[in-house]
């Protein structure tokens, strides 16, 4: 065990980690474009982008420069009464790309307090037009939204939150299919909320795949019943299903929009909540009760923005969404090769720069042999974290072709082992 590791064992509590089975942690001591470079110098690939996070690569110069920059300059205020030139221009570069419609930006830290943000805004906002009883959401069957307990009441109950169960409020989840949405609106009647999904891609329920017609269907039951669409795109967000926005490839816009993970390219924890000029005037009044009153303490916080201003252009510069469409495409080609037949038994599917495919073993997330697995590609010179029996890559837009080819043999592997 390296120093580092064994420090960090006797200190450190990890997220999704049963340290009764992971006792050492991997000592990463340098990043630099797709590699991280470990304690004892080896070099690994960063399949995974660091939990979907790093975007670009890791270090990249001009989001470094940014961070130093306003720093420098500005490093934090508060936003409850207070603004400042990286949050106003960053929420007016985001209204600009974002689905055509949406006209307000609500910051918070990450991935789960957008969600969290939004499933407030849309509840308060049925109660300021006196639906109060429109409170129950519809969401899809292995779907993950965050932590916090609003997003783990719509996400799928077990294995990550059977614990919490009965603190959750009531949510109806359904199968991946526009009737299914349909029928549970219509059985909820004026109890319904509204609808949330991961449009494309359900990342941590498996880097389960759907084409834009459902979230078109989506977007259409809620008009005709008059309720919320939100849209959680923390991970799909910022090119990776090979658009800007996975709601783009539908023609959709949603009334929510939650972003997170490539806001800034991986450097600095920042969200944002992007919601239509009539539902932020249902909290308009002279009436301060009326208002949202939810917030953190980094809310926009200027470092944040400036580095999110400066991946965004870079996304812009590089075509960010056509490089990952690109990386995404060579490492499926691939593993479709090498696998032969067994890739459609394996259920081989890509989406832009994400590629997965299915091992036949039970068990789910918590399968038996995923943390071998992990330890296994490690071995091949790539992080990998498996969700259970599922394995996929979603390298950052830096992968070069050697880098994509390495990463699917590291796949192959753990598909043969």
């Amino acid at each position: 065990m390296s120093d580092l590791a064994r420090r960090d064992a006797r200190v450190a509590w990890h997220p999704y980690t049963q340290h009764g089975l992971e006792p050492e942690a991997l000592p990463v001591v340098e990043a630099r474009g797709a590699e991280l470079v470990l304690e004892d110098g080896r070099r690994v690939l960063d399949a995974i982008s660091s939990w979907w996070t790093v975007l670009h690569g890791h270090g990249e110069p001009r989001l470094v420069e940014a961070f130093a920059a306003q720093a420098a300059k500005l490093d934090h205020v508060l936003f409850a009464g207070c603004t400042h030139e990286p949050a106003v221009a960053l929420a007016e570069e985001l209204i600009a790309v974002a689905p055509a419609g949406l006209a307000r930006v609500f910051y918070s830290d990450d991935g789960s307090t957008a969600v969290e943000v939004a499933l407030k805004i849309a509840l308060q906002a049925h109660r300021h037009a006196g639906e109060a009883e429109r409170r129950v959401f519809v969401a899809l069957e292995g779907a993950y939204h965050g932590d916090t307990f609003g997003a783990m009441a719509i996400g799928e109950r077990a294995p990550f939150f059977t614990p919490f169960e009965d603190l959750l409020f009531e949510v109806r989840h359904v199968p991946v299919e526009a009737a299914a949405i349909e029928d549970a609106l219509d059985d909820l009647g004026p109890r319904a909320a509204g609808v949330i999904l991961e449009p494309l891609v359900q990342g941590a329920g498996g880097m389960r795949m759907h084409a834009p017609e459902l979230v078109r269907a989506a977007r259409a039951a809620c008009d005709a019943r008059g309720v919320f669409l939100i849209a959680d795109e923390v991970m799909t967000g910022f090119g990776r299903t090979g658009t800007l926005f996975a709601c783009r490839q539908a023609g959709v816009t949603p009334d929510l929009l939650c972003l997170a993970k490539g806001l800034t390219g991986g450097v600095f924890p920042l969200s944002a909540t992007l919601c239509t000029a009539a539902l932020f005037e249902r909290f308009v009044s002279d009436d301060r009760a009326r208002a949202l009153f939810h917030g953190h303490s980094f809310t926009a916080n200027p470092i944040g923005c400036a580095v999110a201003r400066a991946s965004l252009a870079l996304v812009r510069e590089r075509d960010v969404p056509a490089r990952l469409d690109a990386i995404g495409a060579r490492i499926n080609a691939r593993l479709a090769e090498r696998l032969g037949p067994r890739a459609a038994a394996l259920d081989l599917r890509r989406t832009g720069g994400i590629v997965a495919f299915d091992l036949p073993e039970s068990g789910g997330y918590l399968a038996a042999r995923a943390l071998e697995r992990r330890r296994r590609a490690l071995e091949h010179g790539v992080l990998l974290r498996p969700l259970g029996n599922v394995l996929y890559a979603m390298p950052p837009a830096c992968t070069e072709e050697a880098q994509c080819d390495a990463i699917a043999d590291a796949l192959l592997a753990l598909s043969e082992a």
